[in-house]
Formats: structure tokens, C-alpha cells, sequence
């Protein structure tokens, strides 16, 4: 299970908010895996030449938002450690549960790799011709990427939790928008 861009912003939220709020970001994350295994079970024979001619596209689109994140969250992580209120991490949570679980989801499915992935699988021989083997594959895609993402936002809880000071908590935030960006331009290179 590889980390990429959404999977580091995921640890980088949970690491300075909650694991509350970081589950409901995974559960966004697995929201996204979910629909797009549906899509891919449903149409996926369909859809692959129509994806061919967007796919640059959406890389860029999902370029231009990781690096937009990452900008931000650089930011407000040098103008709260200039104003010095980095207290406790359960003071001052970044974002609540809605906006984690459909930023989450946003962000994942502006992710092209992920609908190629799901698309691929259906395409290459996967096993996934009737009915229930189509809802099998979409609930275990769900409950897969569900339990992989779960996993990294209580790493990235633990992670919150060992760098609770200061310094800590800006050498993490500044470490993980460097991480994603470099993460979101390989997304094109």
C-alpha cells in the first residue's frame, strides 16, 4: 500500500487535529476508492477510452490542489508558530468532521490514477462479471482502502502526539507540505 500525496495530508491533518477528525477524512478517502470501484464494476469497459483524453487533465487539476494544501498548510503553520499558539493540538482543530470526510473525498476523487486503477482492474480479467461478484468487489474495495486509510490517520494521530511541541509541530507541518508537493509533481512527471 503505497502513500501518496492525499495519503500524507491525511497523516499531516490527523498528526495536527484528532484522530476523530482524521477517521472521518479516511472514511472520505475509502468514500472515494468506493465510488470509483463501483463506476469501474459498472461501466468500466465503457469508460477507459473515454478517460484517455482527461487524464492529463485531472493530473494537473489534483497537482494544482495538493500544492495549494500544502501552501496553506505551510503557512498557517509558520503564522501560528510566529504567533506562538500552539499550545495543545486539541485546542485548535484545522478543520471538523464534514470538511475532513468531503475534503477527503474531494480531493481523492480529483485523483485519476484512482478511477485507472479501478478501470484496469475490471478490464484485466479481474473476475468481476456478475451482479453480486460486482458488489462484492466494491465493498471489499471500500472496506480495503477504509481499513489502509484508518491505519494511517492513527500513524498520523501517534505522530501527532509524540511532536507536541512548538518547534515539533511547524518542523511537521512544513516536512509534510514539502512531502506532498514533491508527491503532487510526480503525479506529472
Amino acid at each position: 500500500m503505497p502513500v501518496g500525496p492525499v495519503g500524507t495530508y491525511l497523516v499531516a491533518l490527523t498528526a495536527r487535529s484528532s484522530l476523530r477528525i482524521g477517521a472521518f477524512a479516511a472514511l472520505g478517502v475509502a468514500s472515494a476508492d468506493g465510488v470509483y470501484a463501483a463506476v469501474a464494476a459498472v461501466a468500466g469497459t465503457a469508460l477507459a477510452p473515454l478517460l484517455v483524453p482527461v487524464v492529463g487533465p485531472l493530473r494537473w487539476a489534483s497537482v494544482v490542489v495538493l500544492v495549494g494544501l500544502a501552501v496553506m498548510g505551510a503557512v498557517k503553520a509558520v503564522r501560528r508558530y510566529r504567533a506562538q499558539r500552539l499550545a495543545v493540538i486539541e485546542q485548535e482543530t484545522p478543520v471538523g468532521v464534514r470538511t475532513a470526510y468531503f475534503g477527503m473525498l474531494g480531493m481523492t476523487l480529483l485523483n485519476p490514477w484512482t478511477v485507472i486503477y479501478f478501470a484496469a482492474l475490471v478490464l484485466g480479467g479481474s473476475g468481476v462479471a456478475g451482479f453480486g461478484e460486482r458488489i462484492v468487489f466494491v465493498v471489499a474495495a471500500f472496506a480495503a482502502s477504509a481499513s489502509w486509510q484508518l491505519l494511517l490517520a492513527g500513524g498520523g494521530a501517534l505522530l501527532g502526539r509524540l511532536l507536541t511541541g512548538h518547534l515539533g509541530k511547524l518542523m511537521t507541518a512544513l516536512a509534510s507540505t514539502v512531502l506532498i508537493v514533491v508527491l503532487a509533481v510526480k503525479v506529472v512527471a
